[in-house]
């Protein structure tokens, strides 16, 4: 949403905290859950009774995981809908932009593992804090059986490094103190030529100005000795990890397609605490698998 604002700068466009004096009005969507998707639907419902009553001239704007998976069924569903824009396309926005404001209207949801342009042409316009948020990949390889995000947000891709570290750089020079580093599986991250996440987090703890680093969400099998030892190493890497676990059932796990078994997981979590010995963990657990007896919840 901060680099779509980043982009709609260069069109004159600024945010408004009043949704009803706009000229353009987007929901970024997400479709993880039904509820998301449900209240999408909903706010666009509001803005097409404001574009039929009082504003003829309303932009309207479905983008995000929403758009990508139901592309042109959101014309069907709400046709005062001037654009939908979906995750491979966020890189357009300019271009539909002007095409909606020549009075055509765009779906722009075509699957690729390629931006349509290059992200680092255009700045984002962050949200004013101490804290900031770097996506480093986009897209997953895993698969695992109750998500969508590699339906709607296709095959991973790592962002160049010298792109990462660059923004973080002015992000510091800009005051800010936090960063969160941002992937569908953060710790797979793959630089290119032997460059992994280990290598980024080491590269950004030297950073003149940052004082804490975060990242979410990682997966346990990426969760490799040389990501441990760089947590253990850098000063200013947050000794708290998210590890999702998702079962403590290894029959639950494999239906799931995670890709590792509860003894896994636990050793996994035994050596990083040997390792770190400061260690917080938090993590997410889904209860009521298909298929989960009672037996595999008690585990």
């Amino acid at each position: 949403t901060e680099r779509m604002l980043g982009m709609l700068s260069h069109f004159d466009y600024e945010e408004t905290k009043d949704p009803e004096k706009a000229d353009l009005l987007m929901v970024n969507t997400c479709s993880i859950r039904q509820l998301s998707e449900d209240k999408a639907f909903s706010q666009l419902g509001v803005w097409g009774k404001w574009k039929q009553d009082r504003n003829p001239d309303l932009k309207i704007g479905m983008c995000g995981c929403v758009a990508q998976q139901k592309a042109r069924q959101v014309f069907a569903r709400a046709p005062y809908v001037d654009f939908v824009l979906g995750t491979h396309k966020i890189y357009s926005l300019p271009d539909v932009i002007k095409r909606i404001n020549n009075g055509e209207r765009v779906c722009e949801c075509e699957e690729t593992n390629k931006p349509s342009q290059n992200p680092e042409n255009y700045e984002i316009n962050r949200v004013k804090s101490t804290n900031a948020w770097i996506n480093i990949t986009e897209g997953c390889n895993n698969f695992c059986t109750y998500c969508i995000v590699p339906y709607t947000r296709g095959r991973e891709r790592s962002r160049n490094p010298k792109d990462i570290l660059r923004e973080i750089e002015e992000l510091s020079k800009e005051g800010y103190k936090e960063i969160m580093l941002l992937g569908q599986n953060v710790n797979s991250y793959n630089g290119g030529d032997g460059y992994t996440f280990a290598n980024l987090l080491r590269d950004i703890d030297k950073i003149d100005g940052i004082d804490i680093v975060r990242f979410m969400s990682p997966h346990p099998k990426d969760f490799t000795d040389d990501v441990i030892e760089a947590i253990r190493d850098c000063e200013k890497v947050c000794k708290l990890v998210h590890l999702p676990l998702q079962s403590g059932s290894s029959g639950i796990l494999k239906v799931m397609n995670r890709k590792y078994t509860k003894d896994q997981y636990l050793n996994l979590v035994e050596k990083m605490k040997k390792q770190i010995p400061n260690l917080t963990l938090s993590t997410d657990i889904i209860v009521g698998f298909p298929g989960e007896e009672e037996e595999d919840f008690n585990e």
